[in-house]
């Protein structure tokens, strides 16, 4: 009996007894059977944790291709999630020698997407040769004749199957017509037209979809609106944006100015801070204020967190900084965790007007929209004022209209004359 060790399967060869003394031995090579458990060459680039709220993801798009030589770290995947996108990074330095996950495929923390090869060797036996074929390791089937009579048995089976009489011819099986495809009436397929493209929706946009219409049915939506006089805060940011850049290194913009009302507001009106949970209420002593980002992708949502404890550059700083990495893909699950109340500035985009839709577990949301100069009376006189239009949209099974309308108008005092936060009045 041999014993033969091929990688990590063991195969024995029982010879006959006509045979065992003029077996030549043979040898199987095994250079090329090389496995990662034996040689540690190959690891697993597998999907990373992706956050407490989030089971799985959509396997987006691959960055890189086999044969490609990547770094320690170096993103080879995105998996796109219900909130942000995240990169599949490759635990070691060296090249991708194969994927085992495609694009499209839903994949859960820990699933593996590629293996690659340390060293690079095992790259070059997995692609096509030259001719088209293959020159993966391959096994050969070897036969060995049993006794010297093998040769004389072989003619005697050839000969009994020819002379034997044919089989009977099967007869042809009935063939089941297959039933057409169930169509449901609630989802009608619309039938193909001219310049149409079907595109599958990204996780990001069905669960914006799921979460605004969840919020339509679950929440009394009632929004109040107001104006304000964009006067002494676009007085301010230009007589100080200079010296506010250099020694901050942001531009100041209005969005600091409105978080600061809204941190004031928040904490006059504590029920607009608040959340219903089940038969309870949820008094938040916190004001993490959620900033509304439009991106290719989709809307995400990231969160300024203690706002009111920051000053006008803090908060600046941090809108920089969460407006990049939205833009670039690169928003972390850290970053959009939590949020008491949601900012939502339609008229970077030329909006005038808008009722905006709550973003669930927060309870209300303010709208701001675009500067435009009205006439306004001042002091008796008619002026052209730059005026721009507040909404806040808010749950009225949980805020009364009351106090939805104290907190707007404590967004318009505060944003109509900044110095109010210097004196708290």
């Amino acid at each position: 009996m041999f014993l033969i060790d091929i990688g990590h399967s063991t195969f024995i060869l029982r010879p006959t007894r006509e045979v065992v003394g003029s077996l030549q031995p043979f040898n199987i090579q095994t250079s090329r059977m090389r496995f990662s458990s034996d040689t540690g060459d190959l690891v697993d680039a597998v999907v990373p944790f992706m956050g407490e709220s989030i089971s799985d993801g959509t396997l987006a798009t691959f960055l890189k291709q086999p044969g490609d030589k990547v770094d320690v770290d170096e993103p080879i995947a995105q998996v796109e999630t219900d909130k942000v996108t995240i990169d599949v990074a490759s635990p070691e330095a060296g090249v991708i020698q194969k994927f085992v996950a495609k694009e499209g495929d839903t994949v859960e923390p820990g699933t593996k997407i590629a293996v690659i090869s340390k060293s690079g060797e095992r790259v070059a036996s997995s692609k096509k040769t030259s001719d088209g074929a293959s020159s993966q390791p391959s096994f050969t089937e070897h036969k060995i004749e049993e006794g010297p009579n093998a040769g004389a048995a072989t003619k005697a089976k050839k000969l009994e199957a020819a002379t034997s009489p044919p089989p009977p011819p099967e007869k042809p099986k009935a063939t089941t017509p297959l039933p057409p495809p169930n169509t449901s009436p609630s989802d009608p397929q619309l039938p193909p037209k001219e310049r149409e493209r079907r595109v599958p929706m990204t996780r990001l946009r069905k669960r914006v979809a799921s979460r605004l219409k969840d919020s339509q049915n679950t929440f009394a939506l009632l929004t109040t609106f107001n104006e304000v006089d964009m006067t002494n805060l676009m007085k301010l940011r230009s007589d100080y944006k200079d010296a506010f850049f250099k020694k901050h290194g942001v531009k100041l913009g209005f969005m600091s100015g409105f978080v600061k009302a809204a941190g004031s507001g928040l904490q006059n009106q504590p029920v607009i801070n608040a959340v219903i949970d089940g038969d309870d209420i949820i008094y938040r002593d916190y004001v993490d204020i959620s900033i509304a980002v439009g991106t290719p992708k989709g809307l995400v949502v990231p969160v300024v967190g203690n706002a009111d404890k920051m000053n006008f550059a803090e908060i600046e700083k941090e809108i920089n900084n969460l407006a990049k990495k939205s833009t670039a893909g690169s928003i972390s699950i850290d970053d959009m965790a939590g949020g008491s109340f949601t900012i939502s500035n339609g008229g970077v985009y030329g909006s005038l007007l808008s009722t905006p839709i709550i973003n669930p577990p927060r309870s209300a949301i303010l709208g701001m929209h675009s500067i435009v100069n009205r006439p306004m009376v001042v002091g008796g006189n008619i002026i052209a004022r730059p005026m721009m239009y507040i909404a806040l949209t808010y749950d009225h099974r949980l805020i009364d209209g009351r106090e939805a309308v104290y907190f707007l108008r404590r967004i318009k005092d505060v944003v109509a004359d900044p110095r109010r936060l210097l004196l708290d009045i």
